[in-house]
């Protein structure tokens, strides 16, 4: 499934793009699949999914708030963003926050509404971005205060990060058909 979407930010149609590219071919039984203890790709993407909607959350809260959503960051913030956000390095092993952890939801929809909550992510980002403006910094529950910009490029690290997981998976399935070379 190829989506090119209208009017949809660069880096987000890259993160889409990612998606689509790591998951082509993969049917049902393939996103399902995991070794002992892992996430199957089905579970990644629910993450992913779930960190999409939880930034969309996020989001609405501030545009819901009178502020003009400028923060202070910390040194160790300002460190978070240049490793994650502009040198695009994504650290290993951090447990991911359990209101992003995946709960089993149907492998077979994932890639569906992984594509309809980074739509939706997209226009509420672009939505903040015009309402509180371009310097506007919305606290990231790791990272800590990102620009707009910022929270598409993390989006993009953090799913380049997982989509090499899932090239990991693909090889690694024993029933795997459709390999990627």
């Amino acid at each position: 499934m190829d989506v090119r979407e209208q009017g949809m930010d660069s880096c987000l149609q890259k993160t889409l793009d990612e998606i689509q590219r790591a998951t082509e071919g993969m049917a049902a039984e393939q996103l399902a699949w995991h070794p002992p203890g892992k996430w199957s790709a089905g579970d990644i993407l629910e993450h992913l999914t779930l960190t999409f909607s939880g930034t969309v959350k996020g989001m609405q809260r501030v545009l819901a708030s009178a502020g003009a959503g400028v923060q202070k960051r910390t040194l160790k913030d300002r460190l978070s963003a240049l490793i994650v956000v502009e040198i695009g390095y994504f650290p290993s092993g951090r447990k991911a926050p359990e209101m992003v952890v995946p709960q089993g939801t149907d492998a077979s929809r994932a890639v569906e509404t992984i594509v309809s909550n980074l739509k939706e992510m997209d226009a509420v980002l672009s939505e903040v971005e015009r309402k509180k403006g371009r310097s506007a910094r919305v606290p990231h529950p790791v990272i800590g205060p990102l620009t707009i910009e910022q929270w598409r490029k993390f989006h993009l690290t953090h799913t380049k990060h997982h989509m090499k997981q899932i090239a990991k998976l693909r090889q690694s399935n024993p029933q795997s058909v459709t390999r990627k070379p």
